[in-house]
């Protein structure tokens, strides 16, 4: 009986230190210009939500980020977290996001 109960609890991500978790935006197969690209050429997809803060990164005035915002990052660092079957999650430190979309109110 302990087996059912594990399999209904759900598992979350909580990165440490100095990282966040992200959603990574869908793969573009076609430019802005209506362009359609081959499925065959890779273009790294750099932007995402952030889904998860870390309790370090959180309480950083230095870092003015928030859950849900959309954000510019670097992947060199990014570490894929096998956690849904698409592969979108990522752990990113925090130094590896360059910039964050706002709307001006």
């Amino acid at each position: 009986m302990p087996q059912n109960k594990a399999k209904t609890e759900l598992e979350t991500v909580e990165p440490l230190g100095a990282r966040v978790l992200i959603r990574k935006d869908e793969d573009k197969k076609q430019t802005s210009k209506g362009i359609h690209l081959p499925d065959k050429i890779e273009i790294p997809t750099l932007t995402g939500r952030i889904v998860t803060i870390a309790a370090q990164v959180e309480n950083d005035p230095d870092y003015p980020i928030r859950n849900y915002d959309r954000v510019l990052f670097n992947p060199k660092h990014a570490i894929p977290v096998d956690f849904e079957g698409d592969n979108r999650l990522f752990v990113v430190p925090v130094e590896d996001i360059v910039a964050v979309f706002r709307k001006e109110s």
